[in-house]
């Protein structure tokens, strides 16, 4: 769709607030709970969380995770492989100094990427971030190809069953105030430039006051983009929320539908947090859809630990 108009969603009735997005999804049938605490080993007294789902890479199953102290923003992306019931580092394999790992294959090698943080310029002992991106046969081989605008995280790439790169931004500030939802087709990777991303036609979904992004896509069987990602909120007291939410895109026409939440905090264990007003965070990693009409989603939790949940395959209404 090149940068051609967002056209409407597939359903109507304009911008739905977080508030009435969790509200739709707690009048449905829920699902028995299901949820799961992913363990891992090997990191000493760190935190593993905003992991990965498992993906396949030099022969082996490997989760991406970030890996930081709970009083601290430093941190680190491992690669760790299961042992038993847990997940242990995966020996030889690369660490990089990012946070929210992802990953992807585009012509047959795998991409990867993260967010990098740096000293802000324009705010004293202030922060930036930028998403930063890495291709390689494997692992070992992963090299720097790519580094995004300042100030935007969840920029996301998929390659299309129709052709060409499918590529989701999120801008902040003038554009996309808090944070909000682009997408733009490319006709090949060659093509990712920091203009392409930055001109990339917003979609219509978050109210100001709340926020979002893409964290994986899904090519599905008729060739839409299932997009897994978040949408996230303040309450009264400044605590964050956030929603794993998913919706499908047509690459071909550019129509998108409604954003629909997939779970709550409730829906998983109980569990620590990195500060209180982070108790209610989920944030999606990935997610694996199993081919029995449901899914398993991992989420980091409450930036501090990891955990998956069964739920309905959100996808599978799409390719009806």
């Amino acid at each position: 769709m090149g940068k051609g108009r967002i056209m409407a969603g597939w359903e109507s009735g304009g911008i739905e607030s977080c508030l009435k997005l969790v509200e739709e999804y707690r009048k449905q049938a829920r699902a028995a709970p299901g949820a799961e605490k992913i363990r891992f080993e090997g990191v000493g007294e760190r935190d593993v969380y905003n992991i990965t789902a498992p993906f396949s890479a030099d022969g082996r199953t490997v989760i991406a995770g970030r890996v930081e102290r709970r009083d601290s923003e430093e941190s680190e992306v491992w690669f760790f492989v299961p042992e038993g019931d847990r997940w242990v580092p995966l020996a030889g394999a690369p660490v990089f100094r990012l946070q929210d790992p992802f990953v992807t294959r585009i012509g047959g090698e795998l991409i990867f990427g993260g967010v990098e943080t740096f000293p802000n310029p324009a705010q004293p002992h202030g922060i930036g971030w930028r998403t930063v991106m890495y291709r390689g046969a494997g692992l070992a081989g992963l090299e720097p190809f790519f580094v995004g605008p300042d100030q935007m995280k969840d920029l996301r790439l998929v390659e299309q069953r129709n052709g060409g790169i499918g590529v989701f931004t999120r801008p902040q500030g003038a554009k996309g105030g808090r944070g909000k939802i682009g997408y733009v087709r490319l006709p090949s990777l060659r093509d990712l430039t920091l203009s392409a991303v930055e001109e990339a036609p917003l979609l219509d979904q978050f109210r100001d006051e709340e926020w979002g992004g893409c964290n994986e896509i899904h090519v599905l069987s008729n060739g839409k983009l299932g997009v897994l990602g978040h949408i996230a909120r303040f309450d009264e007291e400044g605590n964050r929320h956030y929603y794993p939410m998913a919706f499908a895109l047509d690459p071909d026409t550019g129509r998108y539908s409604k954003m629909k939440i997939l779970a709550e905090r409730s829906d998983f264990l109980p569990g620590p947090a990195k500060r209180a007003d982070l108790t209610g965070v989920v944030f999606s990693g990935g997610l694996v859809r199993l081919g029995d009409g449901t899914a398993e989603l991992y989420a980091g939790i409450g930036d501090a630990e990891a955990q998956k949940l069964r739920i309905p395959d959100p996808f599978a209404e799409y390719e009806r």
